[in-house]
């Protein structure tokens, strides 16, 4: 017992330390030049999200083109909060750039009370029997203290095929600041509103419950998580049956670029929470890939039922085609283009499977079969729209 006391009163020194050393800034401020405070220890406080593919702290619209500063836990941290899916970049074996030593100070994870808290709230899911990505049951805020890693701006330099230069972090590397978190303080929770959508999906049910069709692809397999290999299956069997047009042909093009058994193309699927800084993250990799950058998916298939995998799979193999084989001219796309393609091929996906309702985080419902036809499209695109700029805190 004395020895557990010692630990504990350590682990609180150490915390009012590093409060005692950092930084007391906002979210907006790091955002203006994140590149100045690289490096620094930081107290910030704000709305922490850990949806679909973020892990972020917000603090409103900074008007900034990204308007949240990416969250890690220290390496080796095992947490279980953090986003449901992310695409991450480093740097291959064969990467034709240079490479910036980055000699950042070492962070450890404080894991109190509070910390407990902050966690299990992050990770609590809503529930309910339609599709529902990144849905979290709570909205959490907090103050944290951490480490900030900061460039200048998140990018991804070309030349020819190959990508020789690559910052930014999070998922497609797109956030310019990351904090690893060290210690929180100031937990609150509020449960998020999900009263419209769920009264949608409620109205749904009872519109088909006296005569029901019969289940399509997109009702199956709902009591657990496919694997990915059923999961790419399932999405190319799919997209097989759907008409040929220019969506289909890129849907084609994303599971394509899925690494095929034994195959080394510099893609690697993986299950998992991406929440932790990258071990060598700076360093190259153990070996080579088509444009010497390695894309890690990682995706976690306990917080998605059924054939929402077979989704996350699509979404994430469109990120890693905007990325790696952009159209001509959308070399330097910003993030809210990318997540909007993302978004629009496997909601099409979703809806041909057979989903009727389709809800992501916040509680925005981005598909409904119950909309009027003549209206479906412009409720979509609107939906879409109000999404990235307010969930996912994506401008321009």
């Amino acid at each position: 017992m004395k020895r557990l006391f010692g630990f504990v009163a350590l682990a609180a020194l150490a915390a009012a330390s590093l409060h005692a050393q950092a930084v007391n800034t906002t979210v907006c401020d790091v955002l203006k030049n994140p590149a100045a405070f690289d490096g620094k220890m930081v107290t910030i406080k704000g709305t922490v999200v850990a949806g679909y593919d973020q892990f972020v702290i917000s603090d409103g619209n900074c008007a900034q083109d990204v308007n949240g500063i990416w969250l890690d836990y220290p390496t080796g941290s095992k947490v279980k909060s953090g986003p449901i899916s992310a695409v991450q970049l480093t740097p291959a074996k064969n990467f034709a750039g240079t490479l910036a030593a980055a000699n950042r100070a070492p962070v450890t994870l404080l894991k109190d009370k509070l910390f407990k808290q902050f966690d299990s709230a992050l990770t609590a899911m809503h529930n309910t029997t339609s599709l529902c990505l990144g849905c979290m049951r709570y909205s959490v805020t907090a103050t944290l203290t951490g480490r900030l890693d900061g460039v200048k701006e998140p990018y991804l330099t070309r030349k020819g095929d190959k990508i020789v230069g690559l910052g930014g972090f999070g998922n497609m590397n797109a956030y310019p600041a990351r904090l690893v978190i060290a210690s929180v303080a100031d937990v609150a929770q509020k449960e998020i509103d999900f009263s419209a959508t769920d009264a949608a999906v409620k109205a749904l049910e009872k519109a088909q419950s006296s005569n029901a069709p019969p289940p399509g692809p997109g009702a199956a397999m709902q009591s657990g998580a496919l694997s990915f290999s059923d999961a790419i299956t399932l999405a190319n069997k799919l997209i097989a049956n759907m008409a040929e047009n220019p969506l289909t042909i890129q849907l084609k093009k994303d599971m394509d670029g899925l690494p095929k058994p034994k195959e080394l193309n510099g893609v690697t699927l993986e299950t998992g929470t991406a929440n932790e800084v990258p071990a060598g993250e700076a360093a190259p990799g153990a070996v080579d890939s088509p444009d010497g950058v390695l894309y890690t998916i990682t995706i976690n298939r306990d917080r998605l039922p059924g054939n929402a995998v077979m989704v996350a799979v699509t979404h994430a193999s469109q990120h890693v085609a905007d990325l790696r084989t952009p159209p001509p001219g959308n070399e330097m796309a910003p993030a809210l283009i990318l997540e909007n393609n993302s978004w629009a091929v496997t909601s099409t996906l979703a809806i041909f499977s057979g989903e009727k309702t389709i809800t992501v985080s916040g509680g925005t419902m981005l598909w409904n079969t119950l909309w009027p036809a003549d209206s479906r499209v412009e409720n979509m695109q609107k939906a879409l729209a109000d999404f990235l700029s307010k969930e996912e805190m994506f401008n321009k």
